[in-house]
């Protein structure tokens, strides 16, 4: 047990003998920028925004995107606080191995995985589906007829447009960052351009009074009760966990951590300006889409030509149309790119297959990753329908951001070397250092373990607060008193983790207000987790067991940190036998080298 609990428990260390990546370190500032904001800005502006204000939450969608922006916001600087510490391809997976352990790390590598190739297979189907609402639908008609799929976790039919296109932008990926990131520039430009367009002509015929439709003036009872939040507050929440999937996407500028140029400043601030600029997007989209068009009126798989098409503007439609499809292409581009380099990390490290870590010697790119990635996320892109493939997106994204901002408490109390700090543990010190009673200065085991076990149990106290939460009826006497009293648990071991001794170590960046941030930021993301539908979890499981039969049978005995740890032990070895062999010569020789040598 004791041998499996330190395999599961090693964390990542640099090889003596590792050499320089082979990838190639060509990304600027502005290129991973426009990576983060093409890879976000697509699906949810442009199909997200009609779909959730249609049956979801009404003119209140602006709401939940605010929402699901502040939870992604906490968990983006987070990541950014981590691209400062561990410039190296491979994202939150990398992080969550250096600072917690193998285990922890595949489990949210094999989450990411999920992330991006259902990320990129919803938006493939979501191009699919906005293109075929331009054609009235014939596509699908017609493959209903004639293929239909009669499973019921699988789409209506397979969707050979989506999983042509993912097809094609494996080709492009495969061929080279630099080209990739090129084109990626241009469709992002596009993209930009097709929204302030949206934005300016929506303001233009916005009528306020579709915010506030009276509940007479409902024509069915399924589109809630009216006004502006037609669904009440729980439609909201709701709203916010699908709108969460709207702001999936920045993280890849994280995957990009040996591609960037100048990693530890230009990360950090690409990931801040990416988030600035979405959630600018999505919630002006949102604001004047609502406006322009009655919620229940909302086309839910392509809005805004249905809302241009019903004031007359046709000319916009079509512009607003082509500019979409651009959009949904540099966005169905930047879900794919992370994918291969999370691969190349894991095979790299020898947890998964090791053949996934190959670059190839012309394209400087992981090939066979890429290639793998695409068969994968097209296949799940022609079977899946678009719903259940945003769901399982969101489900493994929002545990992903709850351990990179466990990782950053975790970090931000420690040091790097508290093992020469002595401290004296008795049951009196451990209770005044709660708050900080022994007066210490720099992090120790004590104050470490401390807050370690505080984030345990803040973890454990928020998932039965959001399991009460969905257990009681909102507003009642038994929710209020049972949610109140979790809450102050809650506040009160964030309070005793912000008391305990805080690491010296400088970076480029830091996650402002620690343990505040992390803290909201896990309550966030588990709160939007429980949210989401019973199938989505057994789904996700499943998911997570394979990964499990993955690591068990494979991962645990090939990993490359068996040898890592081997070469530290001997180089170690080797140098205190150089240490003796240097003591036992007069005080004017010294060996180096292997040769004894006059001082």
């Amino acid at each position: 047990m004791s041998k499996i609990w330190n395999a599961l428990t090693r964390r990542k260390t640099e090889d003596i003998n590792e050499g320089e990546s082979q990838l190639a370190r060509v990304l600027s500032l502005l290129d991973l920028t426009a990576l983060g904001v093409g890879s976000t800005l697509g699906l949810g502006v442009y199909v997200l925004a009609g779909s959730v204000a249609y049956d979801i939450a009404g003119p209140a969608v602006t709401i939940s995107f605010l929402i699901a922006a502040v939870a992604s916001a906490f968990a983006g600087i987070c990541y950014a606080e981590f691209a400062a510490r561990v410039p190296k391809a491979g994202s939150a997976y990398v992080y969550s191995y250096v600072t917690v352990g193998e285990f922890v790390a595949f489990t949210i590598g094999w989450n990411l995985i999920l992330e991006y190739v259902i990320g990129t297979a919803s938006v493939a189907r979501g191009l699919s589906g906005y293109f075929d609402s331009l054609i009235n639908e014939t596509m699908s008609k017609t493959l209903k007829e004639v293929m239909p799929i009669n499973v019921g976790f699988l789409g209506d039919y397979p969707d050979f447009l989506g999983f042509g296109m993912v097809l094609v932008l494996t080709c492009v990926l495969a061929f080279g960052v630099k080209e990739s990131s090129f084109l990626n520039n241009i469709f992002t430009s596009v993209n930009i351009g097709t929204i302030l367009i949206v934005l300016v002509a929506g303001a233009m015929n916005a009528d306020p009074a579709n915010w506030s439709i009276p509940e007479s003036e409902i024509p069915e009872e399924k589109y809630g009760k009216g006004g502006f939040m037609p669904y009440g507050f729980a439609g909201v929440m709701a709203g916010a966990a699908k709108c969460f999937y709207g702001f999936v996407g920045f993280d890849c500028i994280a995957t990009t951590g040996e591609e960037a140029i100048n990693p530890k400043r230009n990360i950090p601030l690409a990931i801040v300006i990416s988030l600035i600029i979405i959630f600018l997007a999505y919630f002006g989209v949102s604001t004047v889409l609502t406006m322009m068009l009655p919620y229940y009126l909302q086309n839910p798989n392509a809005p805004f030509p249905e809302a241009f098409d019903s004031i007359g503007w046709n000319t916009i439609k079509w512009i607003v149309t082509i500019g979409a499809i651009f959009a949904l292409c540099t966005s169905l581009l930047g879900a794919m790119f992370p994918l291969p380099r999370v691969l190349y990390a894991m095979g790299n490290d020898g947890i998964i297959f090791k053949k996934l870590s190959k670059v190839d010697s012309y394209t400087k790119t992981p090939l066979l990753a890429t290639i793998i990635s695409g068969i994968f996320a097209s296949l799940m892109a022609m079977l899946f329908n678009l719903e259940q493939l945003i769901d399982m997106m969101s489900i493994g994204t929002l545990l992903a951001y709850s351990i990179v901002a466990v990782c950053v408490l975790v970090l931000r109390y420690q040091d790097e070397d508290m093992e020469g700090r002595d401290v004296t543990i008795r049951f009196p010190t451990v209770i005044k250092q709660f708050f900080n009673g022994n007066s210490y200065s720099v992090p120790n085991d004590l104050s470490s373990a401390i807050t370690k076990v505080g984030v345990v149990v803040f973890g454990v106290v928020c998932i039965l607060w959001c399991s009460m939460d969905k257990v009681f009826e909102f507003g009642s006497t038994d929710s209020i008193i049972a949610l109140s009293i979790l809450g102050v648990v809650l506040i009160l071991i964030a309070v005793i983790i912000g008391f305990q001794p805080v690491s010296t170590i400088e970076l480029t960046f830091k996650v402002p207000l620690v343990p505040l941030v992390p803290c909201l930021s896990v309550f966030a993301n588990l709160y939007l987790m429980f949210q989401l539908d019973l199938g989505t979890w057994i789904r996700f499981l499943i998911w997570v067991f394979i990964g499990y039969v993955i690591y068990f049978v494979y991962g645990i005995r090939h990993s490359t940190q068996i040898s890592r740890n081997i070469n530290h032990a001997n180089h170690a070895a080797a140098a205190l036998d150089m240490q003796r062999t240097n003591q036992a010569f007069e005080p004017d020789w010294k060996v180096e080298n292997g040769k004894r040598e006059k001082m």
